[in-house]
């Protein structure tokens, strides 16, 4: 132990980073064992020109941000371009119908992305784990879980088959022990364990603006995932597209933790992805307005990206076309589809090339005096990739509009902010549910029977005028409810469950 620290005390010297050994004649021998442990994982060039680049990317981004001069800035063309609004109701049944025939051939895997702390909703615990006050009072993981198991039992039925849609799951230090142990303690959610596959990311030293290296405690350097782009560098570290082909996984859909309403391995997006022949794909919403402030699925002198909104002039963000509707509408949600040879091709080529991106954060640390400090204002500087920066890559590239109120509501916050926190989540969902029940012919009574008038056009950001929700094992974006509900006065709230659906059929 006594070379190693030698060792490591020379590789810091020359990275300029001698500072984290600072508090080592105070360290117990677990602790300092601990810290070497944790340098030894690091290289010193690699980490040398990590804190060079984090300064220098701080730099970069403290200034003002321009319109890209000169680049020619293209929506996604309509030919590579689906919409659920836009489409008739036979082509919306092919892409199902084609999605299901992949999920059916176990060709089909999600893969999700669950590395993040979480810091902004405030819990010390993974954000899959969170409940948003459902009366079920199911947690994210939960409602997920269980969307794959209807997906499975939707796609076996149509095709007389028994099916498996695997599940990845990408982790960090921070998340990855809380979520095996919650995954054990819920029995998997009567999933099979073996088709759950928990795999960390990469975890990044966190810098301060001089370019040193953060100590969070006297024997700990403060670390931080390398951002949800670090996906590509995990799949080969932990050999994940090997078993993806072992178990003839063909097509990925990869999507983010925190969106309530994601519909795990959507057939009809499989199913228009496929049938394009796309070996990458985003699924988009309409942009609200034109300066909602998300990213732009476009193409940038033909190559496709993100388009941050602070890049994208107002002239540019107002152009609408003929029809109205803004030209740049494209907003990216996190949800994307990859064929596995589109994967393969950006670990085996393309991921050294992924920009690294700067996130300003509170990082705490102790000072020279060994304090620990919780800063009150950004204090070091995180790099992160970011998934969605391999779409350059694409061969054939398309984009998948759905509407939002029907897929996307993020749980960002905690529910002192005014979006994307627990109680709009929950609105999201229940308000979904309830549409759902409307159009399957349910009607709603209060405590005292009387009828609550019927608000069949709800939206997303209302508040459902009865409270229903319907358990994913029973309908999995609102399919086959007229047997259950047709014609019931249901009393709010209402929790369609397996059981009750069995009762509903019986009565």
């Amino acid at each position: 132990m006594a070379c190693l620290e030698e060792e490591i005390r020379a590789w810091l010297e020359r990275a300029g980073q001698s500072h984290l050994l600072r508090f080592w004649g105070e360290l117990d021998p677990a602790q300092r064992d601990s810290l070497l442990e944790s340098l030894a994982k690091l290289d010193a060039e690699e980490l040398g020109e990590h804190c060079r680049r984090a300064a220098e990317a701080c730099a970069r981004e403290e200034e003002p941000r321009q319109e890209r001069q000169g680049c020619r800035i293209e929506p996604v063309p309509p030919e590579f371009f689906g919409s659920v609004c836009r489409s008739d109701p036979r082509t919306l049944e092919q892409w199902e119908e084609e999605g299901l025939r992949k999920i059916s051939q176990n060709k089909v895997a999600v893969l999700l992305l669950a590395g993040g702390q979480g810091t902004r909703l405030g819990v010390p615990y993974p954000k899959g784990m969170y409940d948003v006050g459902l009366p079920s009072r199911k947690t994210l993981y939960q409602i997920q879980a269980e969307r794959i198991r209807r997906v499975e039992q939707l796609a076996g039925d149509k095709f007389g088959t028994r099916c498996t849609v695997p599940w990845y799951i990408m982790t960090s230090e921070f998340t990855l022990g809380p979520t095996e142990k919650f995954f054990q303690e819920h029995n998997y959610f009567n999933l099979e364990k073996s088709n759950i596959i928990m795999f960390e990311q990469r975890m990044l030293p966190a810098v301060a603006f001089d370019g040193k290296v953060i100590l969070e405690e006297k024997g700990k350097i403060a670390m931080a995932p390398d951002g949800n782009g670090g996906l590509y560098r995990a799949l080969m570290d932990n050999k994940i597209l090997e078993h993806m082909e072992r178990c003839g996984v063909q097509y990925i859909h990869v999507y983010c933790v925190d969106n309530i309403l994601v519909k795990m391995a959507d057939p009809v997006f499989i199913g228009f992805c496929v049938s394009k022949g796309a070996d990458c794909g985003a699924k988009v919403v309409e942009k609200a307005y034109p300066t909602e402030p998300v990213g732009v699925v476009c193409s940038v002198d033909g190559v496709y990206q993100v388009v941050e909104y602070s890049e994208i002039s107002l002239e540019t963000a107002q152009r609408r076309n003929a029809d109205g509707r803004l030209t740049y509408s494209a907003g990216n949600i996190c949800n994307h589809f990859f064929s596995l040879d589109f994967l393969k091709a950006v670990t085996e080529k393309f991921e050294p090339r992924l920009k690294r991106h700067v996130a300003v954060k509170k990082v705490p640390f102790v000072d020279q005096e060994g304090n620990r400090v919780t800063p009150l204002k950004p204090n070091g500087i995180k790099l992160e990739k970011f998934v969605f920066d391999v779409f350059q890559f694409s061969k054939k590239f398309v984009a998948f509009e759905v509407p939002r109120e029907e897929e996307f509501s993020p749980l960002k916050n905690s529910d002192s902010a005014d979006k994307d926190t627990p109680i709009t989540a929950r609105r999201s969902l229940l308000s979904q549910h309830y549409r759902w029940a409307v159009k399957a012919g349910a009607r709603f009574v209060n405590g005292n029977g009387q009828r609550i008038p019927e608000e069949p056009s709800l939206s997303g950001d209302d508040e459902p005028p009865a409270v229903c929700e319907i358990s994913p094992l029973v309908s999995y974006f609102g399919e086959g409810l007229e047997k259950y509900l047709k014609a019931k006065d249901l009393q709010s709230p209402f929790l369609l469950d397996e059981t009750k659906a069995e009762a509903l059929t019986r009565a």
